[in-house]
């Protein structure tokens, strides 16, 4: 990468950070929804701490799950409709340069607070003290996975007018895996057994997504701009 892309690249992920938490911007939504989100569950199924611990990774990575899901609609369309997509286009960082820049931007500033915010929800959730080092580190291992696969679909829905729903629809299935693992790591150490097994499937999901989501993004991205 030379001087020039790498400016653009971080200027880029400044710039969509900075607009993430904005008035009304995506991070403080899906941290919003996070929140309240996982609150309700005691509420909802009562406060025996037995229930809670036993739901409490399925919850906490579902609602995750969620809160990425809800501010992907918004990861390309603003640049799309005011024309920056098309001169980020022809900048020396290319489109595969922008969709990891992007990508990147979403992760750090809708993604990483949830991780941050994780172990509180597992007290709140009664999560067993053994699986709280797991809990986080399946989300630090797993979540670049969410917004790499993410943006496959935001790219394949930014000239789709209202396409929240059809990126849902694109998204979701892909997302099962991830989610499988993450939670069966969490399991296993709330259960005193070895999460490695499931780790190590986590960690290669979020690989391969890192070989795929960037170049499928922009080829996404090639076609709604043609």
């Amino acid at each position: 990468m030379t001087a020039s892309s790498f400016g653009i690249f971080t200027g880029l992920v400044k710039r969509d950070i900075r607009l993430a938490w904005s008035q009304g911007g995506t991070g403080t939504m899906a941290l919003s929804f996070f929140l309240i989100a996982v609150t309700l569950f005691p509420f909802g199924v009562g406060p025996e701490p037995k229930i809670l611990a036993r739901i409490a990774p399925g919850v906490i990575w579902v609602v995750a799950l969620l809160a990425c899901l809800i501010s992907l609609d918004r990861l390309y369309q603003a640049d799309f409709e005011d024309g920056s997509l098309d001169d980020l286009a022809l900048s020396p960082l290319g489109l595969s340069g922008v969709a990891l820049a992007k990508i990147c931007a979403h992760w750090v500033s809708t993604v990483l607070p949830l991780v941050v915010a994780s172990p509180l929800l597992g007290l709140l959730m009664n999560l067993p003290a053994e699986a709280y080092g797991t809990m986080v580190f399946s989300l630090l291992l797993g979540t670049p996975a969410l917004s790499l696969i993410g943006s496959m679909g935001a790219a394949l829905t930014v000239s789709v007018r209202r396409g929240g729903v059809l990126l849902s629809l694109l998204v979701l299935p892909l997302y099962v895996p991830t989610l499988i693992f993450a939670v069966g790591a969490v399991d296993a150490s709330a259960n005193m057994v070895d999460p490695a097994q499931p780790l190590a499937l986590l960690g290669a999901a979020s690989l391969l997504a890192l070989v795929v989501g960037p170049f499928a993004s922009a080829q996404a991205l090639r076609l709604a701009l043609e």
